[in-house]
């Protein structure tokens, strides 16, 4: 028997909607990924991806909205201390929200899904960090309020577990994109399989 994807048996949609017709939204991509005990496998090629990816929208005036995560002061998710700011390559322009969340889905406790209806969005290109964590949860929470998430990956990266035996960083990642196309998103491997 072949395997197939939820998102098959549903039929829906196998290709992305234009980068045009979207917002993108760039989830946690900050310096405490670059360094430290967070540290993810592949972060800085993910971080050059991502800001390919961000030149790209901003090029044809697509909405960009980046999301960071705060755990508070002392975390390496504090937002008001340099671990916690995002890395400046994929940094915010003028005009650029900024939001900020406290649960790995972006939607939880903001106002990602408001915004997003303001802009009168429904397809979201999503890149970010970490792919098994925050990305995973923003694309499901996304496909349950109707939305049309296509995960760019790789701009995305993860890190090494150590629960229930350990899992590599390389493993995870493809587990977790692959859980993603199942039925959440469409997955694609790079800025330039999503059309302009």
């Amino acid at each position: 028997m072949g395997q197939t994807t939820l998102r098959d048996l549903m039929a829906l949609p196998t290709s992305p909607a234009p980068l045009s017709d979207s917002a993108l939204i760039m989830i946690d991509c900050q310096n405490t990924y670059t360094q430290g005990v967070m540290e993810l496998d592949g972060v800085q090629n993910a971080l050059d991806v991502g800001a390919e990816l961000l030149d790209k929208a901003r090029g044809l005036g697509v909405p960009v909205l980046h999301i960071v995560h705060d755990a508070g002061e002392g975390s390496p998710y504090d937002v008001n201390a340099e671990i916690g700011q995002i890395a400046d390559k994929v940094a915010p322009r003028d005009g650029e929200p900024v939001i900020i969340k406290n649960f790995p889905n972006s939607f939880v406790g903001t106002d990602l899904d408001d915004q997003l209806k303001a802009l009168g969005k429904t397809n979201l290109v999503v890149a970010g960090f970490m792919t098994h964590m925050c990305v995973n949860s923003t694309a499901r929470g996304a496909f349950n309020l109707g939305y049309s998430p296509a995960v760019v990956a790789s701009a995305t990266a993860t890190r090494s577990l150590p629960g229930a035996g350990g899992v590599e960083a390389d493993a995870l990642q493809v587990a977790s994109l692959a859980a993603i196309a199942d039925l959440f998103g469409l997955v694609v491997p790079d800025v330039a399989a999503i059309p302009e």
